[in-house]
């Protein structure tokens, strides 16, 4: 695969990105619902969920946080420049309520050179928005990134 996405160097402290939009139904709580096993009666029961602080069914936040890194895939910004994703420290901050479209904001918190010549670390602080600019969900995405080809010869990096 052809690296699309952004190498370690590409990336400065301060720079900012937007994810397009994704909309979480029903559908999307249902199916992480199957496939987690977690079928607290909040997401699913609409009779208990109205008995609930939030007065209706709100979609699981760890489905909130999925939505937020498959918006960071699917943004390109490290297409075939990902080597590992190291860390997460995630808040939840307000209910993501059923056919909410959410995008996520990002920018570069900081960067790091590792031992390996092939690749570093790059942190990125996260948002989670609605469609009307509410933080839902914020936190950091700790990313290993790989560099540039490296001149094994000299050090010097290859473009």
């Amino acid at each position: 695969m052809t690296a699309a996405g952004r190498c370690f160097e590409e990336f400065e402290v301060g720079q900012r990105f937007e994810t397009g939009v994704r909309e979480i139904g029903e559908d999307a709580v249902l199916a992480f619902a199957d496939v987690t096993g977690d079928r607290n009666p909040l997401h699913l029961d609409e009779g208990y969920a109205r008995t609930s602080v939030f007065g209706e069914r709100v979609a699981h936040g760890l489905l909130g946080t999925c939505i937020g890194a498959g918006l960071l895939q699917q943004s390109g910004l490290t297409r075939g420049t990902l080597v590992a994703l190291l860390g997460l420290s995630w808040s939840f901050v307000a209910p993501i309520r059923f056919g909410t479209a959410v995008r996520l904001r990002l920018r570069v918190a900081s960067t790091r050179r590792t031992s390996k010549p092939d690749r570093g670390v790059v942190v990125l602080a996260a948002e989670l928005v609605s469609g009307d600019d509410d933080v839902l969900q914020r936190g950091e995405f700790t990313l290993l990134v790989r560099r540039r080809e490296v001149d094994e010869a000299d050090g010097s990096l290859r473009h």
